[in-house]
C-alpha cells in the first residue's frame, strides 16, 4: 500500500503534497457552517461519558481578512465562470458567514480538481442547508455537464420537530472530471425480491436468470423451452443475467442507518459517517489499486474503508486528536503501523519538530504530546479556567477499583512550583500518580522535589512507582514511558473491531 496520512490545513497540503491528476476518488464531508462545536467523546472506565470532551472542531465560519485574501486569490487565478458565480454571491451574501464558507470551498475545489485524475470522481458530502450553493459552486468548478447525482442519504434519529417536517437526510453531491470517468453499476446491485424472482422462471447451467416470457409483457418467447443460442443475438435489450444475478442497480436515495450509540463502529467523533456509506461509494467509483482522497478525514472512516477495500488512500485533517484516532483506528482494525505501512506526514518526529508545532499551536501541540503517552485530554482549555489538567490516564487497581493519573503537558520554561502545582492536583483529585511531559528540560531542584513525594505501591503488582514522575518530550520520542502498571491500564478510545482487509488471508482459511 502506498497510503499517506497528513497533519495540516488540506489547501496547504493539496498543493505542497499532492501532484497533479494522481486521484482517483474524492470523498469529502467538510463542516456546514451549523454554527456548533462538535466534541470528541472520550468514555470513563464505567463506560460513562467522560468530561474530557475536546472541541474536535468549531463549525462555524467568519468573514476576515484572510477570507478576503482567499477570495481575491480566487479572482485572481480562477477560471471566468468560477470568477463571476464567486462576485455574484458576494453581490448577494455580502459579507456574510454563508459567504466565508463558500469562498473557502471555492479555493479548495480548484485544488481538488487539479489531483483529480480525469477517469475521477468526487463526492461532496453536505447539509441540506448549503447544498444548493454548493451545487452551483461544484457546476462552476468541474462543469455542469459532469454532474452525475445529487444523492439523498436518509437515515433516522430520535430528535422530533413540531415546528417544521423532521430534517432526516444529508445531500451528497456526486462529479465527475471528465466524461470518461469509472463508474461500476453492479458494484452495489440491491438484490431482487421473492415476487419479481418468481417473474424470472428460467435459470441456465451457470445460475443466470433469463428473461422468458411467463407472463411477463413483450417477451418474445412464452417458454423454457423456447431459449436457443441465437435469443441473446436476436434480444440483446432482454438479455439480463448479469442484472438479475446480482439485483438492481440502486436509486439516488440510499437508506442506510446512521451509527447508533452502541455500535462498535462508533468511536465517539462528531459527524461520524457509517462505514456502509462510504463503502457504496468508494465500490461505485474506485478499483483496487487506486487512490482515494478525503481532506477533511475526521476519524477516518473513508481511509478506514478504502483500505478494506485494498485501495491506497490520502487522509488530511487539521487537528492532531483526529490524527491520533485515525492512527489507532486502523492500528486497530488492521494491525497496521505508521511508516511501515503507510506514512504519517506533518507529525513532530523530534525535538525540533516538537518545539515548531508548539510555536505554532500549542494546543495542538498538547493533544499530540499526549497521545506520545497514550494519555486522554481533558477539558476545552480555550473555554473555562485551567484546571490544572492536561490529561488522565487510566488503570486497574482490582476488578473493582480503578486509579487515575493527572498528567500535564508544559511547552515552556518549568520550575520546582510548577511540581508543586501538579502534586497539589493529585492531592486534590484523589489520583495516584502525577505525570509532568515537559518540552524543556527539568531542573535538578524539579527532580528533588518530584522525588520528595515518594511512591504509589500497587496493590496488583506489588511494586512502587513514583507519585511523581517528570518525561520530557526529547526521552519519550526515544522510546520511555511512563512508570505504570502498563498491563492493567485502560485505553479511553473505543477500540474499533478488527478486520482483515481484503487482501489478507484469514487464519481459519
Amino acid at each position: 500500500m502506498d497510503s499517506f496520512l497528513y497533519y495540516g490545513d488540506n489547501l496547504e497540503i493539496l498543493r505542497n503534497y499532492i501532484a497533479d491528476e494522481s486521484v482517483d476518488l474524492i470523498y469529502l464531508d467538510p463542516p456546514f457552517n451549523s454554527k456548533a462545536d462538535y466534541n470528541l467523546l472520550f468514555k470513563e472506565p464505567t463506560g460513562r461519558p467522560s468530561q474530557a470532551q475536546i472541541t474536535a472542531f468549531e463549525d462555524t465560519w467568519r468573514w476576515t481578512e484572510e477570507t478576503e485574501r482567499i477570495l481575491k486569490e480566487v479572482v485572481d487565478i480562477a477560471p471566468a465562470d468560477i470568477v463571476e458565480l464567486m462576485i455574484s454571491f458576494r453581490k448577494i451574501l455580502k459579507h456574510s458567514d454563508v459567504m466565508a464558507y463558500l469562498t473557502m470551498m471555492c479555493i479548495r475545489l480548484i485544488e481538488l480538481k487539479r489531483v483529480l485524475r480525469q477517469t475521477g470522481s468526487i463526492y461532496l458530502h453536505c447539509n441540506p442547508s448549503a447544498s444548493h450553493y454548493l451545487k452551483i459552486l461544484m457546476d462552476a468548478v468541474f462543469g455542469k455537464n459532469n454532474y452525475r447525482n445529487e444523492i439523498v442519504w436518509c437515515y433516522k434519529s430520535r430528535p422530533m420537530s413540531k415546528k417544521h417536517f423532521c430534517k432526516k437526510h444529508d445531500i451528497i453531491l456526486y462529479y465527475s472530471k471528465s466524461d470518461k470517468y469509472h463508474f461500476d453499476w453492479k458494484a452495489n446491485l440491491q438484490p431482487l425480491s421473492p415476487v419479481t424472482i418468481k417473474k424470472y422462471k428460467y435459470k441456465d447451467d451457470i445460475g443466470h436468470y433469463r428473461l422468458v416470457g411467463r407472463g411477463i409483457k413483450g417477451s418474445p418467447i412464452q417458454s423454457a423451452k423456447d431459449v436457443d443460442i441465437e435469443w441473446e443475438n436476436t434480444y440483446p435489450e432482454l438479455v439480463v443475467r448479469d442484472y438479475l444475478k446480482g439485483g438492481y442497480p440502486i436509486e439516488d436515495y440510499w437508506y442506510i442507518d446512521i451509527i447508533n450509540q452502541s455500535a462498535r463502529e462508533r468511536l465517539g467523533y462528531p459527524t461520524q459517517k457509517p462505514e456502509a456509506l462510504l463503502e457504496r461509494i468508494i465500490k461505485a467509483s474506485s478499483q483496487e489499486g487506486d487512490v482515494v482522497l478525503d481532506p477533511f478525514c475526521g476519524c477516518g472512516t473513508s481511509i478506514a474503508v478504502a483500505q478494506n477495500l485494498n485501495r491506497n488512500w490520502i487522509g488530511i485533517d487539521i487537528t492532531h486528536l483526529a490524527i491520533n484516532l485515525i492512527k489507532l483506528r486502523i492500528k486497530n482494525m488492521f494491525d497496521m503501523i505508521p511508516k511501515r505501512d503507510y506514512s504519517v506526514i506533518g507529525e513532530p518526529e523530534d525535538l525540533a519538530g516538537a518545539y515548531e508545532l508548539a510555536n505554532q499551536n500549542r494546543f495542538q501541540f498538547q493533544f499530540w504530546a499526549l497521545a506520545l503517552i497514550d494519555a486522554c485530554p481533558y477539558g476545552d482549555k480555550k473555554k473555562g479556567a485551567d484546571t490544572g489538567i492536561d490529561g488522565f490516564i487510566y488503570f486497574w487497581e482490582s476488578k473493582d477499583e480503578v486509579k487515575k493519573v493527572i498528567v500535564q503537558v508544559k511547552s515552556g520554561k518549568v520550575g520546582v512550583k510548577d511540581i508543586r502545582e501538579l502534586q497539589s492536583v493529585v492531592d486534590r483529585e484523589k489520583a495516584a500518580i502525577g505525570i509532568f511531559l515537559t518540552l524543556e528540560k527539568p531542573t535538578r531542584a524539579m527532580m528533588a522535589e518530584a522525588a520528595g513525594f515518594g511512591f504509589y505501591t500497587s496493590k496488583i503488582t506489588r511494586k512502587d512507582y513514583s507519585k511523581c514522575q517528570i518525561l520530557t518530550i526529547e526521552e519519550v520520542l526515544f522510546g520511555n514511558q511512563p512508570h505504570l502498571p502498563g498491563d492493567f491500564r485502560i485505553s479511553p478510545f473505543k477500540k474499533a473491531a478488527f478486520r482483515l482487509s481484503s487482501n489478507q488471508n484469514s487464519i481459519f482459511e
